[in-house]
């Protein structure tokens, strides 16, 4: 009897320990930084899209001109440090029209891609 309850007292206390176990951190799907994301802009194609941000996680299988790029990070330490981002493109005739999801676009995304920029240097006044 002495004996279970030693063997009971000390599988307690091991088990109170379990919180010093070293947990990796699990990272799943497309890490994405807000400096690609503002590289984007209307009218690219899918490849120059893919050279930028690389494959998406998602493809929908009804749809190919919908791409979800999504990432989440599993903590080893908390929760609260748990990460979950995702990113939406949609593509017409081979060319991005429209993204959105927790990335910020920026200025320049509704330019389109290889727009004519005017340059105030090379204009000259009559």
């Amino acid at each position: 009897m002495l004996f279970r309850i030693t063997v009971l007292i000390a599988a307690l206390s091991l088990s109170a320990c379990s919180s010093w176990v070293f947990r990796y951190d699990i990272p799943q799907g497309n890490y994405l930084e807000q400096k690609t994301i503002e590289k984007l802009q209307v009218g690219m194609t899918k490849e120059q899209v893919k050279f930028i941000l690389g494959s998406p996680v998602v493809v929908d299988a009804f749809n190919n001109d919908t791409w979800h790029y999504i990432y989440k990070l599993k903590s080893g330490r908390d929760r609260d440090f748990d990460i979950q981002k995702k990113f939406i493109l949609n593509f017409v005739d081979d060319k991005l029209t429209a993204a959105n999801g927790d990335f910020e676009l920026s200025e320049n995304f509704y330019v389109p891609f290889n727009a004519p920029v005017n340059d105030a240097s090379t204009v000259t006044e009559q």
